[in-house]
Parts: structure tokens; C-alpha cells; sequence
């Protein structure tokens, strides 16, 4: 068919594009780095939303809406913040335009100068703050959790879709409390959601960890985070959740009275997940076929394809399918009948297989006579002749085992990707040779960290939260080191 990708051997980069823009998950638009979700690629994300959304209620947040701009001077607030975004922001200086003297269209009216510039939402910490400095007084209104689905905008020059585009849609999760204690424990209550999510829900095991000081959020004392292994040996990180501190409440002057009758400043978290992991899906399952999508993702989760040759055995096959559809629905699972006479079956088999589609099943006048029909399974590519009675059963079965297949394939794939090294000159070698997550001594230094950076473009993913604890020394500079942290090249 005239949809075949570049081989992930030939060019993994290339691969990832042709899967993206083939599949209609996304494209470029006319806007310079961004992109247009296609209903597909929307239907995953909006599957992914709905699944997280039921999650943070599940922890007892709510979903509120805050401004898409935010003033300039907010930003002055919080010094390391804006420093952390400065160079990404996109700015807006004028409010209106008019048409041009020449004749050659519009132009910005000099005369619409806003008085104060607004920055287009990179993340809403500023805003979300300055708007608590008037909901807390008391420590009877804390706490405050809420979520926010949007978009933002961070200003990036390579772009590449899903992964890193100019706007992208995301939610962020920003909580206030009345004690550090509580505040750190939403930190890591949230971390762990986001790492369920990945796990149960995309088939993707993620190592959890802190980040290091030169790599935590802007304005956050720490930061937590999920890192995942993609195929082509690259970590992705794929969710942060931020422990504030007190940072913003003392840049917004939030105080409230505890309980002892004292003033004290709010304690603040906040967390994201954005379309980014719909990148992080394609790259850890995907083959050269095209997507492999988890059941608890994909839009389509069976797809049924007619095999005739006439109108006779058309309406036949119709009748059959009309009730294993039934028989789908009753469980919950998502099909499709396709029964378009312009497209023949075996452009239909190839297109189901570049979409992702878990399941498909393909009935002829012969699975009728036989009471039988052809199963196939995306994930192994695989397919066996199956009795007709109990399909939709069957089908489920099939689902849960696919789920938990890809999760197998991708945890085996970053187990034998994860190597422990203790020299620095095997780690650069290893490093190019073969990629993956590294396991290494590091004295804990930002200047070896820097080094590492920059000698290897190699970063510290994150202090593992679990594994051994084991001392030893670090691969660089010999110094002594408390336990391993996990480095790797990373999008």
C-alpha cells in the first residue's frame, strides 16, 4: 500500500515522523511549530484524558480554569521561575490591527500598545497564586487541590510533533496546603498516579525518581519524576510533580492563619502530564508495521472486516456481524464494523495494522457455514481460525492479554537496556555503542553533573526512589558517592 514507513533501523527519527503523520495522528500546521491533532491521534488523547481526569478526582481534585494570559510583572515575582522560562515565552504587545495605508493587508495599530505586555501561558504557577492570595485566609480553607486541562505555549525552535511543539495541551495540577508534610505528600501521591497511568494504562514501565537541582522545575524545591525508555535507547520524561515549598506563596504574599492562630505561608505542589506521552506511546510499542496500541488506549479496539464476493454474501455477513457487535457492546469494548465496498480487504487489513487496532476479525461466506471466523492480534501479528460462538468473550480475554503483553515486551526491552557501570570511559562507549539507562556512581556534584552533560549529552534522568542503596565512588572523579542515579540521552 502507499502508506510504508522508513524502517525504525534505517532512521528511528524518520520512522517516528512517518508513523505520526501516516497513522493521522498529527501534522504540521501553518503555524511554525505547532501542530494539528487529527481525530485519531485525538480520540488517544482524549482516552488518556478521561482515564487521568477519573484518577485525580479519585485523590479528591477538582477542575477549575485559569486565564490563557498572564501579566508580565507576575513573572518578576518568583526569580528563579522566571529565569526558568524567560527564553520561551511568547509575548503579547498590542491589542489590535488595522488596515494597512498601502493597501497590502493589515498591520499591528502602533497606537494598540497594551500598557502592561502579556505572556502567553507557558505554566500557570503565577496566575493560579496570585488568584489563591484572594480564595486563603484560614487554614479552614486549605487544602486546595485543582487541575486544569489546557494549553501552553513555550516558544522551542526544534520542533517535532507530539514530543516538542510550540503549544501543546496539557493539564497542571496546582495545590495548596497548610503544612510542608502534606504538601510533599501530594508530591508524591501525584507522581505515583501518573506512574499507574503509565504502567496499567499505556503498557509503559517508568523508573520514579527525584530530579537533580540542576534539572528540578523552575522555583521548586524538588522534583519528582517518571522517566520511560523509548527503542531507540532515549529516555523520555514522561510526568513531573513539584514540590514548591513556599516559593510562590511568599512571591504572592499568601499567608493564612493555622490552626495555633499564627500567619504562616501556604505550602504549595504542582504536576503535569502533557501530549508528549502520546509520543512516548508510539515510540515504546510501535513497529515497523506502524502503532501498537495498549486496549485501554485505542479508539478502535476491534476492527471486523467482510470477506465477499457478492451482494448475497454481503448481507449474510452483515447479519452475523450485526450480532457479535451487539454482543461487543454489551461488554464495553469498541468496534467497528467495516463494510465499505470501496476499499477491498486487504487495504483494510494493512490500514487497521498501521492504525494500532488491537484486534481484528474477518468473517467470510466459509466462517459462516463453519460457524467460525479469523482472529488476529496486532501485538504479535499473529492470527488463528476461532469458533464464532462466544467471540465477544473471547475477544476480552484476548484484550486484557494483549495489555499485558506490550507491558512485557516493554519492561524486557529496558531490563536489557539498563546497564550498571562504574567507568567513565565504558560508560562513553556503551553510551554510543548501544544506548539505554545507566546505572553509575556520581559524587553528587553540579559541576561533574555539567561535565557528564556536556562531554556525552548524557543527563541524570533521576535519583532512583527504588533499587539498592549501595555506595561507592563516582565514574568521574572518584569522589565518594551515596547510591547510584540513573543517567541516559534523553528527547
Amino acid at each position: 500500500m502507499a502508506k510504508e514507513l522508513t524502517s525504525r533501523s534505517e532512521s528511528y527519527s524518520q520512522w517516528y515522523n512517518d508513523l505520526v503523520i501516516k497513522a493521522d495522528l498529527a501534522e504540521y500546521s501553518a503555524v511554525r511549530g505547532c501542530m494539528v491533532i487529527k481525530p485519531y491521534g485525538y480520540s488517544i488523547w482524549e482516552k488518556m484524558q478521561r482515564a487521568l481526569d477519573d484518577m485525580f478526582k479519585e485523590t479528591g481534585h477538582t477542575n477549575a480554569y485559569f486565564p490563557l494570559f498572564i501579566p508580565k510583572s507576575f513573572f518578576s515575582k518568583e526569580a528563579n521561575h522566571v529565569e526558568g522560562f524567560a527564553k520561551e515565552c511568547a509575548v503579547v504587545t498590542h491589542y489590535r490591527l488595522k488596515n494597512d495605508p498601502d493597501g497590502k493587508g493589515v498591520i499591528v495599530d502602533p497606537e494598540a500598545k497594551l500598557e502592561e505586555e502579556l505572556i502567553v501561558r507557558p505554566t500557570s504557577e503565577t496566575i493560579i497564586w496570585n488568584t489563591y492570595r484572594n480564595w486563603i485566609q484560614s487554614y479552614r480553607d486549605l487544602p486546595i487541590k485543582l487541575n486544569q486541562w489546557a494549553n501552553v505555549v513555550r516558544w522551542e525552535m526544534r520542533t517535532r510533533l507530539f514530543l516538542r511543539t510550540a503549544e501543546f495541551l496539557w493539564q497542571e495540577g496546582h495545590t495548596a496546603h497548610a503544612t510542608k508534610e502534606e504538601a510533599i505528600e501530594e508530591t508524591e501521591t501525584m507522581l505515583n498516579v501518573y506512574a499507574r497511568f503509565a504502567e496499567e494504562w499505556m503498557a509503559m514501565p517508568v523508573v520514579k525518581g527525584y530530579k537533580t537541582a540542576n534539572e528540578r522545575f523552575a522555583g521548586a524545591l524538588e522534583t519528582m519524576t517518571m522517566e520511560a525508555l523509548m527503542q531507540d535507547g532515549k529516555a523520555l520524561q514522561s510526568g513531573t510533580s513539584h514540590f514548591l515549598g513556599q516559593n510562590f506563596a511568599k512571591a504572592f504574599d499568601v499567608q493564612f492563619t493555622n490552626k495555633e492562630g499564627k500567619l504562616d505561608y501556604v505550602w504549595a505542589t504542582s504536576w503535569g502530564v502533557s501530549t508528549r506521552l502520546m509520543g512516548a506511546l508510539i515510540m515504546s510499542h510501535s513497529d515497523d508495521h506502524g502503532l501498537v496500541l495498549p486496549p485501554k488506549l485505542a479508539p478502535v479496539q476491534v476492527a471486523i472486516v467482510p470477506i465477499y464476493k457478492n451482494d448475497e454474501q454481503l448481507a449474510q455477513i452483515n447479519e452475523v456481524a450485526a450480532k457479535i457487535c451487539a454482543e461487543l457492546k454489551a461488554l464495553g469494548i469498541s468496534y467497528k464494523y467495516d463494510n465499505d465496498d470501496t476499499k477491498k480487504p486487504g487495504w483494510k487489513f494493512a490500514e487497521y495494522e498501521l492504525k494500532g487496532v488491537p484486534v481484528r476479525l474477518a468473517i467470510g461466506p466459509r466462517d459462516i457455514e463453519n460457524q467460525t471466523l479469523e482472529m488476529a492480534r496486532r501485538d504479535t501479528l499473529t492470527k488463528e481460525v476461532v469458533p464464532m460462538a462466544g467471540i465477544a468473550d473471547q475477544v476480552k480475554v484476548l484484550l486484557n492479554d494483549i495489555q499485558s503483553n506490550i507491558f512485557r515486551k516493554a519492561y524486557a526491552y529496558r531490563e536489557a537496556n539498563t546497564t550498571v557501570v562504574d567507568d567513565y570511559e565504558e560508560f562513553k562507549r556503551l553510551l554510543d555503542e548501544k544506548g539505554g539507562f545507566f546505572l553509575c556512581h556520581w559524587d553528587g556534584t553540579s559541576e561533574t553533573e555539567e561535565l557528564i552533560k556536556n562531554e556525552t549529552k548524557a543527563t541524570i534522568r533521576c535519583i532512583p526512589l527504588e533499587g539498592p542503596v549501595e555506595p561507592g565512588k563516582c565514574m568521574v572523579t572518584g569522589k565518594p558517592s551515596a547510591r547510584r542515579v540513573l543517567f541516559a540521552r534523553a528527547y
